[in-house]
């Protein structure tokens, strides 16, 4: 029989409207975890709606609870960067308080990889609207993050996003760099962007990050897990056992036998 210490769990918060989220976590996770999922009503992603799904926080907390995970993720950026500086480690503390485990946030994953990355001029772009985008962008600023160029797609509906092809994240990426970004962000977690992570950055020649590619990350990094590939220079070389020689910008266009994500 399978003991407790064999395996380990990763609880999600996600947007009731979520169709990509789980998916993407439950390829990338090596065999040992397993995702549990929670989810908090929001349907379209707007100004209120963003504020209001955090209203169920707690209960839905509680309810990975149950299960036992070791970490709590809210892989939703627009909602944890909603109100501001500090906004992201309010949401912590309610999660945490209700479960009894350890979180993390899309945002607070995002700021954690910018540091590590030492990258702190940025290029954002995003699937949802430009007001939504500014929130975000106001976000970062506050924490120190200068946010160079931005672009939205313009979507309202989450279900719309959750259709949108990998490409558009790819077109987008390529079209919101500019000299002097450090890293290209892909805001969102209903949008599919694994499958052309590995792609971009080596068009780029820079990090680029993505809303589950951080937060799976960070729940990683929190649980001290070992580097996966695929999904990055982020998840590649800043987990558990990388190796310091391959940290080098230079890795990005070297050839690589990663999983693919399609």
């Amino acid at each position: 029989m399978a003991q407790r210490q064999d395996f380990r769990r990763i609880g999600l918060l996600v947007p009731s409207s979520s169709s990509v989220q789980e998916r993407d976590f439950c390829r990338a996770l090596p065999e040992d975890i397993t995702l549990h999922v929670a989810r908090m009503r929001l349907s379209n992603v707007e100004s209120e709606s963003t504020l209001r799904i955090v209203q169920e926080i707690e209960i839905e907390s509680q309810k990975l609870a149950d299960v036992d995970v070791d970490v709590i993720v809210f892989p939703a950026t627009a909602p944890s960067a909603r109100n501001g500086i500090g906004y992201d480690q309010e949401l912590i503390k309610r999660i945490s308080a209700a479960s009894g485990k350890p979180a993390t946030t899309a945002s607070t994953a995002l700021l954690e990889a910018l540091h590590v990355l030492s990258a702190k001029r940025i290029a954002l772009g995003a699937p949802w609207s430009a007001p939504v985008n500014q929130t975000v962008a106001a976000f970062l600023e506050a924490n120190g993050v200068t946010v160079l160029a931005q672009e939205t797609l313009g979507f309202i509906r989450n279900l719309e996003i959750g259709l949108l092809d990998p490409q558009t994240a790819l077109d987008v990426g390529r079209r919101v760099d500019r000299p002097g970004v450090d890293a290209v962000i892909l805001a969102c977690g209903n949008w599919a962007t694994f499958s052309i992570i590995d792609q971009l950055e080596r068009e780029l020649g820079k990090p680029v990050l993505t809303t589950n590619q951080v937060s799976l990350w960070h729940a990683l990094k929190i649980m001290d897990r070992k580097a996966v590939g695929g999904l990055g220079v982020l998840l590649r070389e800043h987990l558990g056992d990388a190796h310091p020689l391959r940290q080098s910008m230079s890795a990005f266009g070297a050839k690589r036998t990663f999983p693919t994500f399609t």
